[in-house]
């Protein structure tokens, strides 16, 4: 009975205290594909995510009834920083559902036009919102909405303290007529939020790992975390904190309260009493409002160290010489540093000669036929001095131009020729540790691979191109793996098909060293056309300071060096999130993605025919 009473009495006072417009309330998720278009096509940094932001601390006056109810203790607002756009995880400000979507757009078009920090919020902001507009005339009459709406919605003057009331007036003008304010008065508390405006960042504390730090005992000897689930909620705000000072742990015992989660407390525990099950970990972090990170440090002397990351060298693949130093991209520094990763060569252990497996060979007589047919294809080669009939296109605009202006003849006819492919193509497949992840109950991901490079290098060998094929994961940046499975010298036969059945997954998925090898190997040959292909199931990550932004931008980096050098880069990807950073890294017309995995051995042949016919 007390709980149904108080169940009762928490949602009348919520509901009494709230100041948000439930009706009409606007989820981000319900728009969050239309805002991050706007946003892009406006400027936005296309690498930047757009995702909503959990509530933060605002330190505004409250009513009693708020106080009572614990509401408005904490507000969404929109920020950004150097990863992402971030806006409320829903909008209930305007009694119009209309008005709440409109507020989505224009944080959208302002977050697109706003570079750098933030030194002075109010005075900032109004001069973003006169560029804007200067730049958008179109946008005048929404923001002229969302302002009056914004001015009809904030307290009474009468009902603040006086200096408060002349920071409401400021603020209020400002929206009205922005860039007319220039003095902000100095309050206790901070003026009900303007929603209509972007707000600094939140404070979030560089990475735990700083870059390009290698700390062995976080790096190797353990296994990568499992990702927590994604949640309802968006990113928590972070802080970093220092680790213990004190050398020796202490058992606390306290009566007279308990420690909530959201507390710190200096105690040294021991590693092994901290293991508990990921599901815990998780239903806590959605709790917290705050998260505060420290970084253990702990006397290599006094632990062992166990590398459960690389096999022995016995159990491990074949190394070929001393590996290849290769550059990186520092996106902060927008440079290549020199010999920031070693690359090895390797030959698969264990690869023993192989004829194609019998499940295959149907498929592959059906792709061959269709295949051998490209060898025959002969075609009309038009605008040519001679040939065998004229080029009727060509004659026209001929005729055309001569009636305008005094023309050159030109090449006026079209021949009839045999079908010539100058093509190299290199397939470069990741390798990486969810490779090893099952598709249904007997296959997994790195047999559909597997299957798929055998049927791609039966129709390539079957028309005659000229083609190599190799693998790659990583281990941070001194260790990029490379499988040599075919390269162009070799005759493709039964040693490569052992090669490829040979091939399991690795560990993490380094792209941009991978693709930076590849380039240097297919530019080499002298072909006219050459064909970078890249499978995968998803996206740039390592262990070390390449999870994340790093990884996007030195893929990104290495597929332009790859352009530059004439080599056209196409990624064939069966992560279904891959829309969200491919078109970043190959372009809207430079990837696919593959939504039945089972169906790629068939696929990638079809795509290869797609990419390289006249």
């Amino acid at each position: 009975m007390e709980e149904w009473v108080g169940e009762l009495w928490h949602k009348y006072i919520t509901r009494k205290a709230s100041t948000s417009f439930a009706d009409a309330k606007v989820n981000f998720s319900q728009v969050s594909k239309s805002i991050g278009m706007v946003y892009r096509a406006l400027g936005g940094e296309d690498i930047k995510r757009v995702e909503a932001a959990t509530p933060r601390d605002y330190l505004v006056r409250r009513t009693i009834l708020q106080k009572i109810s614990g509401e408005n203790k904490q507000i969404s607002l929109a920020w950004q920083d150097e990863d992402s756009l971030r806006l409320p995880e829903s909008l209930a400000v305007f009694p119009s559902t209309e008005l709440n979507y409109d507020l989505y757009i224009w944080l959208a078009v302002l977050a697109a036009n706003h570079h750098g920090k933030f030194q002075h919020w109010a005075n900032d902001n109004q001069r973003l919102v006169v560029k804007v507009l200067k730049k958008y005339p179109a946008m005048k009459p929404r923001y002229q909405r969302l302002a009056q709406a914004t001015v009809d919605i904030r307290p009474v003057f009468g009902k603040l303290p006086d200096n408060e009331q002349a920071m409401e007036k400021s603020i209020i003008e400002a929206i009205l007529s922005p860039g007319s304010v220039s003095h902000f008065p100095i309050v206790n508390f901070a003026p009900q939020a303007v929603h209509l405006w972007l707000y600094p960042s939140a404070h979030v504390d560089p990475q735990l790992l700083p870059e390009y730090q290698e700390i062995d005992d976080l790096a190797q000897g353990k296994e990568k975390t499992k990702p927590l689930a994604k949640s309802a909620a968006s990113r928590k705000k972070a802080e970093r904190i220092d680790s213990p000072e004190n050398r020796d742990g202490m058992m606390i015992f306290r009566l007279e309260s308990m420690f909530s989660w959201s507390e710190f407390s200096k105690l040294d525990r021991g590693t092994d009493d901290t293991e508990e099950e990921d599901e815990q970990y998780q239903s806590v972090a959605e709790d917290l409002d705050q998260i505060s990170l420290s970084q253990q440090q702990n006397q290599k002397s006094a632990s062992i160290k166990i590398d459960l990351d690389l096999p022995s060298a016995s159990e491990d693949d074949f190394p070929i010489g001393d590996g290849i130093s290769l550059p990186e991209w520092h996106y902060k520094k927008q440079q290549l540093e020199a010999d920031r990763c070693l690359l090895q060569p390797m030959l698969p252990k264990g690869a023993m000669p192989q004829k194609l497996p019998i499940k295959l060979q149907k498929s592959a007589k059906i792709i061959q036929s269709q295949f051998e047919q490209m060898r025959n294809l002969r075609y009309w080669l038009k605008g040519q001095a001679q040939g065998e009939e004229l080029d009727l296109n060509a004659w026209l605009d001929f005729h055309v131009e001569k009636q305008i202006s005094a023309t050159q003849e030109k090449g006026l006819y079209q021949s009839f020729r045999g079908n010539n492919r100058d093509i190299s193509t290199l397939l470069l497949a990741d390798l990486s540790m969810s490779t090893d992840a099952y598709l249904d109950n007997e296959n997994r991901v790195i047999d559909v691979v597997k299957d798929s490079m055998m049927l791609f290098a039966e129709a390539l060998n079957s028309v005659g191109d000229n083609f190599a094929m190799y693998g790659f994961s990583s281990v941070k940046r001194s260790h990029v793996r490379f499988s040599l499975l075919k390269n162009f010298n070799e005759t493709y036969n039964d040693d490569i098909r052992g090669r490829v059945q040979a091939i399991r997954p690795g560990f993490y998925t380094r792209m941009g060293a991978a693709i930076r090898q590849a380039t240097q190997v297919i530019h080499e040959q002298q072909n006219s056309q050459k064909l970078l292909l890249i499978l995968t199931d998803g996206k740039p990550n390592d262990i070390d300071y390449y999870e994340g932004r790093f990884g996007i931008e030195d893929t990104r980096q290495a597929v332009k060096e790859a352009i530059k050098l004439g080599i056209k880069p196409f990624c064939i990807t069966i992560d279904v999130e891959a829309q969200d950073y491919l078109p970043y890294l190959f372009g809207s017309d430079g990837f696919t993605v593959i939504l039945k995995p089972s169906q790629l051995p068939l696929r990638l042949p079809q795509l290869y025919h797609q990419l390289t016919s006249h």
